[in-house]
């Protein structure tokens, strides 16, 4: 049973999403498989840029656009370490904390999306084995990745654009509370997501629950962000699962941070629970369900769009933005296009022209001082 009551109100939200789901499902199975492959990637790409970006990573969804497209031509898990002196040279030297945290979340989120049904039951040893993968690039991490927590940790908020620290949730104590609270929480999440009747709410609870405990030093908030994905994908829910690998529901919470810590701080008063029915996850339940349901709303179409856009471009424009696509950090103006491409100088005018009018790249400054750089 779930821990919480699934009020009026709740069901009335439950319902609405499921039959989003029915309709942007018949939408996705209208699309060519070429088309939904693509925005399977966007929105791959939007959920790792903003579910690291939520813990303080800093690349933008461009920069990891580039580096899933690099990595992408070699599918095997080494992919990484052969092209990381690439990509770091690529971006900025003080994103190489991001680069590491963005490859790590990639490799976790493809096993999610696609191994979830052999994922299931869900067990301790497969959480702890997705946050290995989080972390198996970022080497500080190695004494401790896939291993429960030794040393206490408090969900906290970082300060948007500042170091400040603000602790939103005092998490369970390390060793026996933890890992009684975690075999509790997988046994009940087996039990629970293939047999209620609302996924959305099993899937919501899992998350909180985990959270709250937050079981491994560093990752917590990543994983638990992908065990979401992954409770309505091991779901009977079909519709659900059908559509899920086309939006980015960690985008949506990315918009709505402050709202999120917010929650999870108003579902527990700040502290752990040992007993669940004392956390108000009904909160946490009905946000979740604003994430996925703005998500549905904008993001298959958004990317379906965008793929038709992509399709259209002309020769010219491909070319133009290709030679964005090797800068993916920096701001170029006409000369600097012109100097990566051979094209001429008209040519490339309308084709910066109609890119930014498509929103692949975005436009700033005027007349001499114009500049482009690559949107997502």
């Amino acid at each position: 049973m779930l821990s919480f009551e699934i009020t009026d109100e709740i069901t009335a939200d439950l319902k609405k999403f499921n039959e989003l789901a029915v309709e942007k499902a018949l939408r996705i199975r209208s699309l060519k498989p070429d088309a939904r492959d693509a925005m399977a990637r966007y929105a791959r790409i939007s959920n790792i840029g903003s579910t690291t970006r939520i813990e303080n990573a800093v690349l933008t969804d461009p920069e990891i656009g580039w580096m899933d497209e690099t990595l992408e031509r070699d599918a095997r898990p080494t992919a990484f370490i052969k092209e990381k002196r690439y990509i770091e040279d690529k971006l900025s030297k003080q994103k190489e904390r991001s680069i590491e945290e963005v490859a790590g979340c990639r490799q976790m989120l493809l096993i999610v999306f696609s191994q979830a049904s052999e994922l299931f039951p869900l067990s301790e040893a497969t959480i702890k084995g997705l946050n290995r993968e989080l972390l198996q690039y970022y080497p500080p991490a190695s004494p401790y990745m896939g291993k429960y927590k030794v040393v206490p940790n408090n969900v906290v908020e970082i300060m948007e654009g500042t170091d400040v620290r603000k602790d939103v949730l005092k998490t369970a104590d390390p060793g026996p509370i933890t890992e009684a609270a975690m075999h509790d929480l997988v046994r009940w999440y087996n039990a629970e997501i293939r047999s209620h009747p609302w996924s959305v709410a099993v899937a919501s609870e899992l998350v909180f629950r985990f959270l709250a405990i937050h079981p491994f030093q560093d990752g917590n908030g990543r994983i638990g962000r992908a065990l979401f994905n992954l409770a309505l994908l091991q779901s009977d829910e079909t519709r659900i699962a059908e559509v899920l690998p086309y939006i980015a529901i960690d985008r949506h919470i990315e918009r709505n941070k402050g709202e999120y810590y917010m929650v999870l701080r108003r579902c527990s008063e700040g502290k752990f629970c040992q007993d669940p029915k004392e956390y108000r996850i009904g909160y946490f339940v009905r946000f979740m369900l604003r994430m996925l349901t703005d998500a549905l709303e904008s993001d298959v179409d958004f990317y379906a769009e965008r793929y038709e856009k992509f399709n259209a471009l002309s020769d010219a424009q491909r070319t133009v933005l290709a030679a964005f696509r090797e800068r993916p950090e920096e701001r170029l103006g006409l000369k600097d296009v012109l100097s990566e491409i051979d094209m001429p100088r008209r040519t490339a005018i309308h084709a910066l022209s109609a890119l930014s009018d498509d929103g692949f790249i975005q436009k700033t400054g005027r007349g001499p001082a114009t500049k482009y750089r690559l949107a997502f």
